[in-house]
């Protein structure tokens, strides 16, 4: 208990007991849950480990801060507004249920078109974010119908670092699509357990982007797992199509690959997402152009997984 305290506590010139870094808040809520000092130090709170393992937001801090309180009666009224649209989408959604058939929409080798971009309603499907939005840098970002009528990715990245020595490191730029629902706000997932290819048809300017296929599992630990993999585009004029197959994708979380990799859970995407950054001096414009994402199953495809893991027994220590 002595070394816990020596490694989290820091004694200062006045002869009492701080909290290094970002554990200050824990100090703070020991007094609120009736925690007296003994002595001038204040004592390490109970719930300690909650608050080291426990995340109450699953924007990790990311949401909408600047949104202005809403009143009761705005609240009523919006509310008996949704719930309008909301039986309008439970009656859609059994339609396309009874209509269904899986003999139709399942076909080898044939693209099953998943996003359009061929009018500003498609695009409002989709959310865009960069360093700027949170004030950890100077990045823009826009996503429009191109002068060709087709959804456009554009923007310009700075590298240039807000001097509040709080962020080392800005540029970057998201899109992402919203996450998508059943009536009455019920979450949803893509279901591609049938597919094993992920097919883009993008026009790019020769920078490297990020895929982000998201896959928000129930508890919190799951909320910001990403499965990721490079789309290289060749800039120019012309389109190009890429055909990515979902074993490629690698897990990760909060930015960090993580070391044990599992497949992809088809069932379980709940959002797709384009990050480009300006890492290795890659400052100025940025521009990526989408005609279509969609899925395929690829009979000629039989790979399940691209990364092996190697687990050695606990007692065999690498040297």
């Amino acid at each position: 208990m002595l070394s816990l305290t020596r490694q989290f506590l820091a004694l200062n010139v006045t002869g009492k007991f701080t909290l290094q870094r970002f554990y200050s808040h824990l100090l703070n809520h020991s007094n609120s849950i009736g925690l007296k000092p003994r002595n001038g130090i204040s004592p390490l709170p109970v719930v300690l480990s909650q608050n080291l393992f426990w995340e109450r937001d699953r924007k990790g801090g990311y949401g909408d801060k600047n949104k202005p309180p809403v009143s009761r009666k705005q609240m009523l009224l919006d509310g008996l507004r949704e719930l309008r649209k909301e039986f309008a989408m439970f009656e859609q959604e059994w339609r396309e249920k009874l209509a269904c058939d899986p003999l139709v929409v399942f076909r080898p080798g044939e693209t099953d078109v998943v996003f359009n971009f061929e009018s500003q309603p498609d695009l409002d499907r989709w959310v865009v974010t960069s360093d700027r939005d949170h004030g950890e840098g100077f990045s823009e970002a826009n996503f429009e119908l191109s002068p060709a009528g087709f959804g456009l990715f554009h923007g310009k990245l700075e590298s240039r670092a807000p001097k509040d020595g709080r962020i080392k490191k800005a540029g970057y730029a998201n899109i992402r699509s919203q996450r998508i629902r059943k009536s009455f706000k019920r979450d949803a997932f893509f279901e591609w357990e049938q597919y094993n290819t992920l097919v883009l048809k993008v026009r790019g300017d020769g920078r490297t982007y990020l895929i982000n296929l998201a896959s928000e599992g129930y508890y919190d630990i799951l909320w910001n797992d990403v499965y990721h993999y490079v789309l290289y585009t060749r800039g120019g004029p012309h389109w190009q199509t890429a055909r990515i197959p979902f074993s490629k994708f690698f897990l990760s979380s909060k930015g960090r690959v993580q070391d044990s990799q599992a497949p992809i859970p088809l069932n379980r995407i709940s959002n797709i997402g384009f990050s480009v950054g300006s890492r290795g001096g890659h400052d100025g414009q940025f521009r990526l152009e989408f005609d279509y994402i969609g899925v395929e199953y690829d009979p000629s495809h039989t790979e399940e997984f691209a990364y092996e893991m190697y687990k050695q027994q606990k007692y065999i220590v690498g040297t």
